[in-house]
Protein backbone atom coordinates (compact mmCIF):
# COMPACT_ATOMS: atom_id res chain seq x y z
CA UNK A 1 0.00 0.00 0.00
CA UNK A 2 1.52 3.21 -1.24
CA UNK A 3 2.03 5.61 1.26
CA UNK A 4 -0.39 9.00 1.09
CA UNK A 5 2.54 11.88 -0.42
CA UNK A 6 2.75 15.12 2.11
CA UNK A 7 4.54 18.40 1.31
CA UNK A 8 8.03 18.32 2.42
CA UNK A 9 9.14 20.66 5.14
CA UNK A 10 10.93 23.56 4.75
CA UNK A 11 14.71 23.33 5.07
CA UNK A 12 15.63 26.24 7.77
CA UNK A 13 18.12 28.59 6.37
CA UNK A 14 19.69 31.21 8.31
CA UNK A 15 19.38 34.64 7.90
CA UNK A 16 22.23 36.69 6.38
CA UNK A 17 22.62 40.32 7.54
CA UNK A 18 23.26 42.92 4.73
CA UNK A 19 23.97 45.69 6.29
CA UNK A 20 22.86 48.67 4.85
CA UNK A 21 22.76 47.62 1.59
CA UNK A 22 19.23 46.06 0.65
CA UNK A 23 18.64 42.60 -0.96
CA UNK A 24 18.12 42.75 -4.56
CA UNK A 25 17.05 40.01 -7.01
CA UNK A 26 19.93 40.91 -9.18
CA UNK A 27 21.86 39.70 -6.41
CA UNK A 28 20.87 36.27 -6.46
CA UNK A 29 20.68 36.18 -10.42
CA UNK A 30 24.44 37.52 -10.45
CA UNK A 31 27.16 34.55 -11.15
CA UNK A 32 29.41 33.35 -9.00
CA UNK A 33 32.86 32.60 -9.11
CA UNK A 34 33.74 28.92 -8.74
CA UNK A 35 36.13 27.45 -6.52
CA UNK A 36 39.13 26.35 -8.33
CA UNK A 37 38.69 23.12 -6.87
CA UNK A 38 35.43 22.78 -9.04
CA UNK A 39 35.79 20.69 -11.71
CA UNK A 40 34.39 22.49 -14.93
CA UNK A 41 31.64 21.08 -17.14
CA UNK A 42 32.85 18.82 -20.21
CA UNK A 43 32.70 21.46 -23.74
CA UNK A 44 32.66 20.57 -27.33
CA UNK A 45 35.73 20.48 -28.95
CA UNK A 46 36.14 21.88 -31.89
CA UNK A 47 39.08 22.02 -34.31
CA UNK A 48 40.92 24.90 -33.87
CA UNK A 49 42.08 27.25 -36.51
CA UNK A 50 45.67 28.46 -37.09
CA UNK A 51 45.71 31.92 -34.94
CA UNK A 52 43.66 29.84 -32.02
CA UNK A 53 46.17 27.13 -32.18
CA UNK A 54 49.77 27.41 -29.89
CA UNK A 55 53.16 28.24 -30.84
CA UNK A 56 54.19 23.90 -29.88
CA UNK A 57 51.45 23.14 -32.26
CA UNK A 58 52.55 25.44 -35.02
CA UNK A 59 56.73 24.13 -34.91
CA UNK A 60 55.97 21.43 -37.14
CA UNK A 61 54.83 24.05 -40.03
CA UNK A 62 57.27 26.72 -38.81
CA UNK A 63 60.13 23.96 -39.56
CA UNK A 64 58.89 23.29 -42.86
CA UNK A 65 58.62 27.06 -43.73
CA UNK A 66 62.18 27.46 -42.63
CA UNK A 67 63.05 25.48 -45.70
CA UNK A 68 64.83 27.42 -48.50
CA UNK A 69 64.13 26.66 -52.47
CA UNK A 70 66.68 27.09 -54.64
CA UNK A 71 65.57 29.81 -55.76
CA UNK A 72 65.86 32.16 -52.52
CA UNK A 73 68.37 34.46 -51.98
CA UNK A 74 66.81 36.51 -48.96
CA UNK A 75 68.98 36.06 -46.00
CA UNK A 76 65.88 36.37 -43.78
CA UNK A 77 62.42 35.02 -44.48
CA UNK A 78 59.07 34.78 -42.76
CA UNK A 79 59.64 30.86 -42.44
CA UNK A 80 62.37 32.10 -39.73
CA UNK A 81 60.72 34.43 -38.51
CA UNK A 82 57.81 31.72 -37.98
CA UNK A 83 59.87 29.36 -36.07
CA UNK A 84 61.43 31.77 -33.66
CA UNK A 85 57.97 32.59 -32.68
CA UNK A 86 57.21 28.95 -32.56
CA UNK A 87 60.32 28.58 -29.77
CA UNK A 88 58.53 31.30 -27.81
CA UNK A 89 57.10 30.63 -24.40
CA UNK A 90 53.89 31.87 -23.73
CA UNK A 91 53.98 33.89 -20.15
CA UNK A 92 51.07 32.93 -17.88
CA UNK A 93 47.82 35.85 -18.01
CA UNK A 94 48.13 38.40 -14.96
CA UNK A 95 45.54 37.40 -12.34
CA UNK A 96 45.52 41.24 -11.75
CA UNK A 97 44.83 44.41 -14.49
CA UNK A 98 46.76 46.09 -11.93
CA UNK A 99 49.51 44.44 -11.92
CA UNK A 100 49.54 44.20 -15.86
CA UNK A 101 49.45 48.20 -16.07
CA UNK A 102 51.42 48.67 -13.53
CA UNK A 103 54.48 45.84 -15.25
CA UNK A 104 53.60 47.95 -19.00
CA UNK A 105 54.03 50.89 -17.55
CA UNK A 106 57.65 49.98 -16.08
CA UNK A 107 58.32 48.70 -19.97
CA UNK A 108 58.08 44.92 -18.71
CA UNK A 109 56.68 43.38 -22.10
CA UNK A 110 53.84 40.42 -21.52
CA UNK A 111 56.41 38.40 -24.44
CA UNK A 112 60.01 39.55 -23.45
CA UNK A 113 61.62 36.71 -25.69
CA UNK A 114 59.05 37.87 -28.46
CA UNK A 115 60.32 41.34 -28.33
CA UNK A 116 64.23 39.88 -27.63
CA UNK A 117 63.94 38.75 -31.05
CA UNK A 118 62.48 41.00 -32.46
CA UNK A 119 65.41 43.17 -31.08
CA UNK A 120 67.89 40.64 -32.48
CA UNK A 121 66.33 40.75 -35.72
CA UNK A 122 67.13 44.73 -36.14
CA UNK A 123 70.46 44.17 -35.18
CA UNK A 124 71.04 41.61 -37.83
CA UNK A 125 69.59 43.84 -40.13
CA UNK A 126 72.09 46.20 -39.12
CA UNK A 127 74.81 45.01 -41.31
CA UNK A 128 72.95 46.26 -44.81
CA UNK A 129 72.37 49.98 -43.29
CA UNK A 130 74.06 52.46 -45.74
CA UNK A 131 74.22 56.56 -45.84
CA UNK A 132 72.28 57.08 -48.54
CA UNK A 133 71.61 60.60 -48.37
CA UNK A 134 74.33 63.61 -47.19
CA UNK A 135 73.92 67.02 -47.11
CA UNK A 136 76.09 69.80 -45.80
CA UNK A 137 73.76 73.03 -45.74
CA UNK A 138 75.33 74.87 -43.34
CA UNK A 139 78.71 77.41 -43.19
CA UNK A 140 79.25 76.19 -39.65
CA UNK A 141 79.21 72.69 -37.78
CA UNK A 142 75.54 71.08 -37.10
CA UNK A 143 75.01 71.14 -33.79
CA UNK A 144 71.32 69.71 -33.17
CA UNK A 145 68.54 67.56 -34.79
CA UNK A 146 64.70 66.41 -34.42
CA UNK A 147 62.34 64.02 -36.55
CA UNK A 148 59.30 65.07 -37.73
CA UNK A 149 56.89 63.33 -35.27
CA UNK A 150 54.54 61.63 -37.68
CA UNK A 151 56.55 62.05 -41.27
CA UNK A 152 59.06 59.47 -41.20
CA UNK A 153 61.41 61.29 -43.80
CA UNK A 154 61.86 65.05 -42.05
CA UNK A 155 63.92 66.40 -40.24
CA UNK A 156 64.93 69.62 -38.69
CA UNK A 157 68.79 69.85 -37.89
CA UNK A 158 69.89 73.49 -36.67
CA UNK A 159 73.87 74.84 -37.06
CA UNK A 160 76.26 76.71 -34.77
CA UNK A 161 75.56 79.96 -36.46
CA UNK A 162 71.48 79.92 -35.76
CA UNK A 163 70.83 78.45 -39.14
CA UNK A 164 67.46 76.02 -38.83
CA UNK A 165 66.84 73.98 -42.31
CA UNK A 166 63.49 71.72 -42.60
CA UNK A 167 64.44 68.28 -44.84
CA UNK A 168 62.45 65.66 -46.68
CA UNK A 169 65.13 63.70 -47.76
CA UNK A 170 62.27 61.61 -49.17
CA UNK A 171 61.74 64.33 -52.15
CA UNK A 172 63.67 66.13 -54.68
CA UNK A 173 61.85 69.70 -53.47
CA UNK A 174 64.43 72.14 -51.84
CA UNK A 175 64.85 71.94 -48.07
CA UNK A 176 63.17 74.81 -45.91
CA UNK A 177 66.06 77.26 -44.91
CA UNK A 178 65.53 79.86 -42.25
CA UNK A 179 69.27 81.56 -41.70
CA UNK A 180 70.99 82.59 -38.38
CA UNK A 181 72.49 85.18 -36.94
CA UNK A 182 75.69 83.90 -37.10
CA UNK A 183 78.05 84.09 -34.97
CA UNK A 184 76.96 83.71 -31.57
CA UNK A 185 73.38 81.99 -32.70
CA UNK A 186 74.38 78.47 -31.77
CA UNK A 187 71.14 76.15 -31.79
CA UNK A 188 71.33 74.50 -28.24
CA UNK A 189 67.98 72.80 -28.44
CA UNK A 190 65.83 72.01 -30.97
CA UNK A 191 61.88 70.01 -30.69
CA UNK A 192 58.80 70.57 -33.28
CA UNK A 193 55.90 71.73 -31.51
CA UNK A 194 53.67 68.54 -30.66
CA UNK A 195 50.32 70.73 -30.69
CA UNK A 196 50.90 71.80 -34.58
CA UNK A 197 53.96 70.32 -36.22
CA UNK A 198 54.63 73.67 -38.43
CA UNK A 199 56.64 74.82 -35.63
CA UNK A 200 59.13 74.24 -33.98
CA UNK A 201 60.76 75.21 -30.31
CA UNK A 202 64.73 76.19 -30.12
CA UNK A 203 66.91 77.35 -27.48
CA UNK A 204 70.14 79.07 -28.39
CA UNK A 205 73.48 80.79 -27.34
CA UNK A 206 71.67 84.11 -28.98
CA UNK A 207 70.02 83.80 -25.04
CA UNK A 208 66.42 83.12 -26.21
CA UNK A 209 63.73 80.48 -25.96
CA UNK A 210 61.78 81.03 -28.65
CA UNK A 211 58.75 79.16 -30.41
CA UNK A 212 58.84 79.89 -34.86
CA UNK A 213 57.54 78.59 -37.65
CA UNK A 214 59.20 77.13 -40.69
CA UNK A 215 58.73 80.79 -42.75
CA UNK A 216 61.09 82.31 -40.13
CA UNK A 217 58.68 83.82 -37.76
CA UNK A 218 59.37 83.95 -34.24
CA UNK A 219 55.71 83.51 -32.37
CA UNK A 220 56.28 83.52 -28.63
CA UNK A 221 59.57 84.14 -27.17
CA UNK A 222 59.62 82.26 -23.55
CA UNK A 223 63.15 83.59 -22.03
CA UNK A 224 65.47 85.62 -23.45
CA UNK A 225 68.82 86.76 -20.80
CA UNK A 226 69.95 90.17 -22.90
CA UNK A 227 73.00 89.86 -22.29
CA UNK A 228 76.17 87.80 -23.88
CA UNK A 229 77.12 86.45 -21.12
CA UNK A 230 73.93 84.33 -20.56
CA UNK A 231 72.67 81.70 -22.87
CA UNK A 232 70.18 78.63 -23.12
CA UNK A 233 71.86 74.85 -23.80
CA UNK A 234 68.76 73.05 -23.30
CA UNK A 235 65.35 72.48 -23.43
CA UNK A 236 61.99 69.69 -23.60
CA UNK A 237 58.75 70.34 -24.31
CA UNK A 238 55.94 67.83 -22.51
CA UNK A 239 52.60 67.78 -24.55
CA UNK A 240 50.66 66.04 -21.88
CA UNK A 241 51.45 68.81 -19.28
CA UNK A 242 51.71 71.70 -22.01
CA UNK A 243 55.50 72.94 -20.12
CA UNK A 244 58.53 74.17 -21.75
CA UNK A 245 61.79 73.43 -19.17
CA UNK A 246 64.94 74.99 -20.43
CA UNK A 247 68.21 75.43 -18.59
CA UNK A 248 70.92 77.87 -19.00
CA UNK A 249 75.14 78.32 -18.76
CA UNK A 250 75.11 79.47 -14.79
CA UNK A 251 73.11 76.55 -13.49
CA UNK A 252 69.17 77.59 -13.54
CA UNK A 253 65.88 75.91 -14.65
CA UNK A 254 62.91 77.47 -15.91
CA UNK A 255 59.68 76.34 -16.10
CA UNK A 256 57.15 77.49 -18.50
CA UNK A 257 53.41 76.99 -19.79
CA UNK A 258 52.78 76.23 -23.86
CA UNK A 259 51.42 80.03 -23.30
CA UNK A 260 54.50 81.86 -21.70
CA UNK A 261 53.93 81.95 -18.11
CA UNK A 262 56.96 81.40 -15.64
CA UNK A 263 56.05 78.87 -13.51
CA UNK A 264 59.63 78.87 -11.67
CA UNK A 265 63.09 79.71 -12.23
CA UNK A 266 65.66 78.06 -9.82
CA UNK A 267 69.46 77.86 -9.82
CA UNK A 268 68.99 74.10 -9.70
CA UNK A 269 73.41 73.51 -10.60
CA UNK A 270 76.13 75.25 -9.51
CA UNK A 271 77.26 75.10 -13.57
CA UNK A 272 76.18 75.18 -17.06
CA UNK A 273 72.99 72.96 -17.70
CA UNK A 274 73.87 70.95 -20.41
CA UNK A 275 70.88 68.78 -21.00
CA UNK A 276 66.93 68.86 -19.51
CA UNK A 277 64.54 66.05 -20.03
CA UNK A 278 61.06 65.25 -19.18
CA UNK A 279 59.93 61.44 -18.25
CA UNK A 280 57.84 60.83 -21.64
CA UNK A 281 55.42 58.38 -18.88
CA UNK A 282 55.66 60.98 -15.88
CA UNK A 283 55.88 63.82 -17.11
CA UNK A 284 56.24 65.68 -13.62
CA UNK A 285 59.55 63.96 -13.81
CA UNK A 286 62.60 65.66 -14.68
CA UNK A 287 65.96 65.00 -15.03
CA UNK A 288 68.88 67.92 -15.54
CA UNK A 289 72.57 67.16 -16.50
CA UNK A 290 75.12 69.65 -15.64
CA UNK A 291 79.41 69.89 -16.13
CA UNK A 292 79.12 70.22 -12.04
CA UNK A 293 79.13 66.20 -12.71
CA UNK A 294 75.94 66.03 -11.27
CA UNK A 295 72.49 64.37 -13.06
CA UNK A 296 69.43 65.50 -10.44
CA UNK A 297 65.75 63.89 -10.98
CA UNK A 298 63.32 66.63 -10.12
CA UNK A 299 59.48 66.25 -9.14
CA UNK A 300 58.21 69.11 -11.09
CA UNK A 301 55.22 69.20 -8.42
CA UNK A 302 56.98 70.01 -5.36
CA UNK A 303 60.43 71.57 -6.50
CA UNK A 304 61.11 74.75 -4.05
CA UNK A 305 64.61 75.14 -4.51
CA UNK A 306 68.18 73.41 -4.84
CA UNK A 307 67.62 71.00 -2.24
CA UNK A 308 64.20 69.93 -3.07
CA UNK A 309 65.97 67.23 -5.50
CA UNK A 310 64.66 63.53 -5.14
CA UNK A 311 67.87 62.33 -5.88
CA UNK A 312 71.68 63.43 -7.02
CA UNK A 313 73.21 60.92 -9.34
CA UNK A 314 77.19 62.07 -9.17
CA UNK A 315 79.65 61.50 -12.16
CA UNK A 316 83.17 61.48 -12.19
CA UNK A 317 83.62 64.28 -15.25
CA UNK A 318 81.01 66.67 -16.64
CA UNK A 319 78.03 65.36 -18.27
CA UNK A 320 76.82 65.91 -21.70
CA UNK A 321 73.34 64.41 -21.53
CA UNK A 322 70.56 62.58 -19.90
CA UNK A 323 68.08 60.65 -21.25
CA UNK A 324 64.84 59.09 -20.27
CA UNK A 325 64.19 55.79 -22.42
CA UNK A 326 61.36 55.59 -24.62
CA UNK A 327 58.95 53.62 -21.57
CA UNK A 328 60.79 56.27 -19.07
CA UNK A 329 62.15 53.31 -17.10
CA UNK A 330 65.50 53.59 -17.40
CA UNK A 331 67.55 57.04 -17.62
CA UNK A 332 70.98 56.98 -19.75
CA UNK A 333 73.70 59.26 -19.16
CA UNK A 334 76.94 60.40 -21.43
CA UNK A 335 79.36 62.15 -19.51
CA UNK A 336 82.68 64.03 -21.31
CA UNK A 337 85.16 61.76 -21.06
CA UNK A 338 84.32 57.69 -21.78
CA UNK A 339 81.52 56.35 -19.48
CA UNK A 340 77.56 56.07 -20.40
CA UNK A 341 75.26 55.10 -17.39
CA UNK A 342 71.87 53.48 -17.47
CA UNK A 343 69.80 53.63 -14.33
CA UNK A 344 66.97 52.14 -13.30
CA UNK A 345 63.97 54.56 -12.92
CA UNK A 346 62.31 52.75 -10.02
CA UNK A 347 65.53 52.01 -8.23
CA UNK A 348 67.78 55.63 -8.21
CA UNK A 349 69.73 54.70 -5.10
CA UNK A 350 71.12 51.15 -6.66
CA UNK A 351 74.12 51.27 -8.68
CA UNK A 352 74.01 51.75 -12.58
CA UNK A 353 74.92 49.78 -15.53
CA UNK A 354 78.45 51.38 -16.54
CA UNK A 355 79.26 51.01 -20.48
CA UNK A 356 83.10 52.29 -20.95
CA UNK A 357 83.49 53.96 -23.75
CA UNK A 358 85.15 56.82 -25.88
CA UNK A 359 83.64 59.78 -26.08
CA UNK A 360 85.87 62.01 -24.69
CA UNK A 361 84.74 66.16 -25.17
CA UNK A 362 87.31 68.41 -26.60
CA UNK A 363 87.57 71.76 -27.26
CA UNK A 364 89.62 74.51 -29.69
CA UNK A 365 91.16 77.01 -26.97
CA UNK A 366 91.77 79.61 -28.62
CA UNK A 367 92.68 82.85 -26.20
CA UNK A 368 91.26 85.86 -27.56
CA UNK A 369 92.71 89.75 -26.26
CA UNK A 370 90.63 92.42 -27.57
CA UNK A 371 92.00 95.90 -27.80
CA UNK A 372 89.43 98.05 -27.94
CA UNK A 373 89.75 101.93 -28.18
CA UNK A 374 88.01 104.26 -26.06
CA UNK A 375 85.27 105.08 -28.04
CA UNK A 376 83.95 101.60 -28.68
CA UNK A 377 80.53 100.68 -28.80
CA UNK A 378 78.51 98.66 -26.57
CA UNK A 379 77.62 96.81 -29.26
CA UNK A 380 80.79 96.09 -30.55
CA UNK A 381 81.94 95.06 -27.28
CA UNK A 382 79.33 92.78 -26.92
CA UNK A 383 79.77 91.03 -30.21
CA UNK A 384 83.66 90.65 -29.42
CA UNK A 385 83.07 89.11 -25.91
CA UNK A 386 80.41 86.94 -27.52
CA UNK A 387 83.08 85.75 -29.94
CA UNK A 388 85.80 85.26 -27.44
CA UNK A 389 83.03 82.72 -25.69
CA UNK A 390 82.27 80.65 -28.98
CA UNK A 391 85.94 80.35 -29.98
CA UNK A 392 86.50 78.07 -26.46
CA UNK A 393 82.82 76.42 -26.98
CA UNK A 394 83.05 72.78 -27.66
CA UNK A 395 83.61 71.67 -30.75
CA UNK A 396 81.86 68.15 -30.54
CA UNK A 397 79.71 67.48 -27.56
CA UNK A 398 79.08 63.76 -28.17
CA UNK A 399 75.04 62.19 -26.56
CA UNK A 400 74.61 58.77 -26.51
CA UNK A 401 70.70 58.20 -27.46
CA UNK A 402 68.16 55.41 -27.55
CA UNK A 403 66.67 53.42 -30.34
CA UNK A 404 62.71 54.76 -29.87
CA UNK A 405 61.99 50.93 -30.43
CA UNK A 406 64.27 48.51 -28.78
CA UNK A 407 66.50 48.56 -25.94
CA UNK A 408 69.39 49.72 -27.51
CA UNK A 409 71.76 52.38 -27.06
CA UNK A 410 73.56 54.55 -30.06
CA UNK A 411 76.42 56.47 -29.87
CA UNK A 412 79.28 57.58 -31.69
CA UNK A 413 83.19 56.85 -30.89
CA UNK A 414 86.01 59.16 -30.58
CA UNK A 415 89.07 56.54 -30.19
CA UNK A 416 91.16 57.41 -27.53
CA UNK A 417 94.66 56.15 -27.07
CA UNK A 418 94.23 56.23 -23.42
CA UNK A 419 91.42 53.89 -23.29
CA UNK A 420 91.51 50.66 -22.10
CA UNK A 421 90.62 48.69 -25.12
CA UNK A 422 91.88 50.82 -27.51
CA UNK A 423 93.39 49.59 -30.57
CA UNK A 424 95.69 50.93 -33.25
CA UNK A 425 94.13 52.77 -36.17
CA UNK A 426 90.54 51.94 -34.69
CA UNK A 427 88.21 53.96 -36.61
CA UNK A 428 85.56 56.37 -35.92
CA UNK A 429 82.27 53.97 -35.95
CA UNK A 430 78.46 54.63 -34.54
CA UNK A 431 77.98 52.04 -31.46
CA UNK A 432 74.92 50.11 -30.71
CA UNK A 433 74.77 49.18 -27.08
CA UNK A 434 72.18 46.30 -25.89
CA UNK A 435 70.67 48.72 -22.44
CA UNK A 436 70.24 45.58 -20.31
CA UNK A 437 73.77 43.85 -20.37
CA UNK A 438 75.57 47.13 -22.02
CA UNK A 439 77.00 44.58 -24.55
CA UNK A 440 78.12 45.49 -27.71
CA UNK A 441 75.56 44.73 -30.27
CA UNK A 442 77.09 46.08 -34.12
CA UNK A 443 79.26 48.58 -35.66
CA UNK A 444 78.26 51.55 -38.05
CA UNK A 445 80.95 53.02 -40.48
CA UNK A 446 81.15 54.48 -43.78
CA UNK A 447 84.85 54.78 -45.17
CA UNK A 448 84.33 58.09 -47.16
CA UNK A 449 82.49 59.52 -44.12
CA UNK A 450 84.94 58.65 -41.61
CA UNK A 451 84.39 61.98 -39.26
CA UNK A 452 83.80 62.07 -35.54
CA UNK A 453 80.11 62.03 -35.72
CA UNK A 454 78.76 63.45 -32.11
CA UNK A 455 74.95 63.28 -32.20
CA UNK A 456 72.44 59.59 -33.77
CA UNK A 457 69.41 59.99 -33.79
CA UNK A 458 66.85 57.24 -35.14
CA UNK A 459 63.46 58.39 -36.76
CA UNK A 460 60.18 57.49 -34.34
CA UNK A 461 59.80 54.52 -36.95
CA UNK A 462 63.28 52.96 -35.77
CA UNK A 463 64.27 52.33 -39.28
CA UNK A 464 66.06 55.18 -40.39
CA UNK A 465 69.42 57.19 -38.80
CA UNK A 466 70.45 60.86 -39.06
CA UNK A 467 73.83 61.55 -37.79
CA UNK A 468 76.09 64.77 -37.34
CA UNK A 469 79.52 64.85 -38.71
CA UNK A 470 80.75 68.31 -38.38
CA UNK A 471 78.99 70.26 -40.94
CA UNK A 472 77.38 67.16 -42.53
CA UNK A 473 74.38 65.57 -42.30
CA UNK A 474 74.00 61.46 -42.97
CA UNK A 475 71.01 59.41 -43.40
CA UNK A 476 71.60 55.75 -42.93
CA UNK A 477 68.85 53.76 -44.07
CA UNK A 478 68.61 49.36 -44.98
CA UNK A 479 67.34 49.86 -47.84
CA UNK A 480 69.91 51.52 -49.50
CA UNK A 481 72.40 48.69 -48.77
CA UNK A 482 69.84 46.45 -49.63
CA UNK A 483 70.10 48.40 -53.29
CA UNK A 484 73.89 48.03 -53.34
Amino acid sequence: MRRPLHSAAPIPVPARSWGTVPFRTEDAMAPRKRPETQKTPEVVVRPKTRRSRSPGELEPEAKKLCVKGPGSSRRFDSGCLWAGLASLQVPPSYTSIVRALHHHKLGKAAWPSLQQGLQQSFVHSLASYRIFQKAAPFDRRATSLAWHPTHPSTLAVGSKGGDIMLWNFGIKDKPTFIKGIGAGGSVTGLKFNPLDTNQFFTSSMEGTTRLQDFKGNTLRVFTSSDTCNIWFCSLDVSTRSRMVVTGDNVGHVILLNMDGRELWNLRMHKKKVTHVALNPCCDWLLATASVDQTVKIWDLRQVKGKSSCLHSLLHSHPVNAACFSPDGAQLLTTDQKSELRVYSASQWDCPPSLIPHPHRHFQHLTPIKPSLSPCCSALKLQFLLTSALLMTSPVSAPKATWHPRYNLIVVGRYPDPNFKSCTPHELRTIDVFDGSSGKMMYQLYDPESSGIISLNEFNPMGDTLASLMGYHILIWSQEAGMRK
